[in-house]
């Protein structure tokens, strides 16, 4: 077995054995488990690591089912149907104080990739090809009041095809301002970033904003995602990049030990599409 196989396999039982050991404390202390995600259709896919955006219309599909330990696929497309990213996240909630919060994850992710290939001497013809990817982050934050914050993300990925990406570093400090009223019904949500990205030691600096107008009591959003580098060496990154996406939010709590069911309000996903 290679190193990467190894690895690849460890990681996966280490969030195995987080999600039996939350399903385990669930248990005890009858705590509620949560349920939901959002689907949404953006005009221009832009990945979080710019390299792997797909700079046309997609749609988006994310979910997230658990408590302390959360299990969030996430499965993204172009609107012609053909595969983009699909990431299975595991993420736990290492430590949760009233002011300070520290979030750890991890994910199997695969990107598809359309490559030009001839196959037994036949004219060459688009083929879509799959890359391998293993990915952990670190999320620490710090909350001035329960709408506001500021934190520090870290991604570290590694890839395991020929043709992939080996090594990974995403290092970003950002904002998060959850809930701006405009009006009695009517509120934005702002998260601002400046992002270090290094891969395979070809390295950028940018910055990237996230707004969101969503109503009380509504499910959908509209969100507008802004992406700009300061210096890079990467290529076909430099201009700035624009999305519009159109964003069905919906979650529910359910209590094992009453058997109820709560409708919780909107949570529009505010990752980058």
């Amino acid at each position: 077995m290679s190193l990467s196989n190894l690895k690849y396999r460890i990681c996966l039982v280490l969030l195995f054995s987080l999600y039996f050991l939350d399903c385990k404390a669930q248990e005890e202390s009858n705590k509620s488990t949560y349920f939901g995600g959002s689907f949404g259709l953006t005009n221009n896919g832009i990945a979080l690591l710019p390299t792997f955006s797909l700079n046309k219309p997609a749609g988006f599909l994310m979910l997230n089912v658990g408590n302390r330990f959360t299990f969030e696929p996430e499965f993204h497309f172009s609107l012609e149907g053909k595969p983009w990213t699909i990431l299975l996240w595991g993420r736990y909630k290492l430590l949760q104080g009233e002011k300070f919060k520290l979030n750890v994850g991890a994910h199997p992710g695969l990107l598809f990739q359309p490559q030009m290939l001839s196959i037994n001497g036949a004219p060459p013809s688009e083929v879509i090809t799959t890359e391998r990817y293993l990915a952990g982050e670190l999320v620490p934050n710090y909350f001035f009041t329960p709408n506001t914050s500021i934190g520090l993300y870290y991604l570290n990925g590694n890839g395991f095809a020929e043709s992939s990406s080996k090594r990974m570093h995403f290092l970003t400090l950002n904002a998060n301002f959850r809930k701006i009223n405009l009006s009695e019904n009517y509120y934005l949500r702002f998260n601002p970033q400046i992002y270090y990205l290094n891969i395979d030691k070809t390295e950028g600096l940018f910055t990237s904003s996230i707004i969101a107008l969503t109503r009380n009591d509504f499910p959908v959003a509209i969100q507008m995602l802004t992406n700009k580098s300061f210096k890079t060496d990467f290529p076909d990154t430099s201009d700035w990049m624009f999305s519009f996406s159109l964003i069905y939010s919906f979650g529910k709590n359910y209590n094992p030990a009453s058997n109820v069911i709560s409708q919780l309000g909107p949570i529009p996903s505010l990752n980058i599409q």
